[in-house]
């Protein structure tokens, strides 16, 4: 009883609170799930490699929730969730600016995980194709678009054999929709 209650409390102050502050307080709710945290490092490295901000707020949002803690249970780390190799080589081809080699460290991470979103880009020349690239590997999307079952032209996607990796891709696009319209200049 004193849970239903409760509840009935909740939404009763929700809605006076709706009609009280309306939009302004569902985009301060939407902000609080959607931050925009470390925004001077991505603002630097989403500039650095020509990426659109919302976009790695997006990746960051979908990996690690904004964790610069988070692992994975594949060994990914930080907040864009690179694997040791992937992080190696993006800091051998494109180093961090202050030198630093940290996977957790804010900067290193953004930086290299803002090099692979370009060089994955470049690559496949799609946004969903990077994204399942980041997610699932270079060697399986490149196998999925020789392969006619997930791709009749060689380029673009047609089905995503690997439900995570479908999943994601969807998710990394909802995020950025939602980044730029809560945050459009």
């Amino acid at each position: 009883m004193k849970k239903a209650l409760a509840a009935a409390l909740a939404v009763l102050l929700a809605a006076a609170l709706g009609v009280a502050f309306g939009p302004r307080l569902a985009g301060w709710t939407m902000r609080q799930m959607y931050p925009r945290q470390y925004s001077q490092v991505v603002s630097r490295e989403a500039g650095e490699f020509g990426l659109e901000e919302e976009l790695v707020y997006a990746v960051i949002r979908a990996e690690s929730g904004f964790d610069r803690k988070a692992r994975s249970r594949a060994g990914a780390k930080g907040l864009m969730q690179l694997t040791e190799p992937t992080f190696q080589w993006m800091a051998g081809e494109y180093p961090p600016e202050n030198g630093g080699l940290d996977m957790f460290d804010v900067n290193d991470n953004i930086h290299c995980g803002c090099a692979l979103l370009r060089r994955l880009l470049d690559h496949y020349g799609q946004l969903g194709v990077a994204l399942a690239a980041y997610n699932a590997g270079i060697g399986n999307v490149d196998r999925w678009l020789e392969e006619g079952e997930h791709s009749e032209d060689g380029e673009t996607l047609d089905s995503i054999p690997f439900p995570e990796t479908e999943a994601y891709v969807e998710k990394v696009l909802k995020n950025q929709r939602i980044y730029r319209k809560l945050y459009k200049h």
